[in-house]
């Protein structure tokens, strides 16, 4: 019997079982969003607590919704020490919004709250001018980690994480599963996963990609499924979190450069990366820089492999590097 499920946004992963093998699996919601676990072997009923004890530490981190958390305290310019998980991911972010030409960018803050994504949800849609005001203080390159403490050339300058949090927490718990003896698993936050060892059974876990769907409520289908390995994989899409005005549509991916919402032919991008962290921020900066301007990135970038699809002539079509797995279906 093959059982299916479903991730938000893009990624479906895919478990057959039979008496024979012993998968287990449990599903809670954080970020937002839900999250999965499926692992093989004997049933731990404490798992849930302790991954939930991994994923709150994340979340007092780097959360935008909770006033207590880091990165908000940061945010209001407060004087604080940074821990060791905002030092690695403020370090990776730099890295890839460098390597992006700062397609990716986590001191879009400002931004995302004017345009409706943030911790208000105020959909009142900004002006140019407006937009032209928040600009300025825009930009990895305007901030450093000095010490411990975050050094702003602007006060007003502000994080926002989504677009790599999810992802690293999804690392996080990978880990913690590792080091506490676990070695064949699928850890899924949100459609962001990671894949370790195998089922019982011997053969690989199977993740899927979905069909972009015509809104945000349409049904979640895959038509492309691969067997992914010790590897992460993420996708951005723009299809499932926007929001609409006078018919038009806005999506919640923006381009740093300009601070407007990316609109393209292009509808979803999945990156597979060594770790989630590093595959949920390229999906986001591919979404922005469009499918040709991606592929130069990813030329330079063997560990990393991508699957785009996008709409042209009346259908879906699609793309994927020569590295990124062939289909098995």
């Amino acid at each position: 019997m093959k059982k299916i499920y479903l991730c938000s946004i893009c990624i479906i992963f895919l478990l057959t079982s039979c008496r024979k093998t012993e998968i287990h699996q449990f599903s809670d919601y954080v970020f937002g969003t839900y999250y999965s676990i499926s692992y093989t072997g004997e049933e731990n009923p404490n798992l849930p607590q302790q991954v939930d004890s991994v994923l709150r530490t994340i979340n007092l981190t780097f959360s935008v919704f909770d006033s207590n958390s880091l990165v908000s305290r940061i945010n209001r310019n407060e004087i604080v020490q940074a821990n060791a998980d905002f030092g690695y991911l403020f370090g990776l972010s730099k890295k890839i919004s460098e390597e992006t030409n700062y397609a990716f960018d986590v001191t879009v803050g400002p931004i995302i709250e004017a345009w409706g994504f943030g911790n208000t949800h105020d959909s009142v849609f900004p002006t140019q001018a407006y937009i032209d005001s928040l600009r300025c203080f825009v930009g990895t390159n305007k901030v450093e980690l000095r010490n411990g403490q975050i050094i702003k050339k602007d006060s007003r300058i502000e994080f926002d994480f989504n677009a790599i949090a999810k992802g690293y927490a999804v690392d996080k718990v990978s880990k913690w599963l590792l080091k506490s003896g676990y070695r064949n698993f699928i850890v899924d936050i949100g459609g962001e996963v990671v894949c370790r060892g195998k089922k019982m059974d011997k053969t690989p876990w199977r993740i899927g990609i979905q069909i972009p769907t015509e809104d945000k409520e349409g049904i979640i289908e895959s038509d492309y499924t691969f067997e992914l390995g010790d590897r992460a994989i993420a996708t951005s899409g723009n299809y499932r979190n926007y929001v609409e005005k006078n018919g038009t549509r806005f999506s919640h991916i923006i381009n740093p450069q300009t601070c407007i919402p990316e609109k393209s032919s292009l509808l979803s991008v999945s990156v597979i990366a060594p770790d989630c962290a590093t595959a949920d921020a390229y999906a986001t900066a591919f979404m922005v820089l469009g499918i040709d301007k991606s592929m130069q990135v990813l030329d330079k970038n063997p560990l990393l492999a991508a699957h785009f699809i996008y709409y042209e002539n009346g259908n879906y079509q699609y793309k994927q590097t020569a590295n990124f797995p062939k289909s098995i279906d």
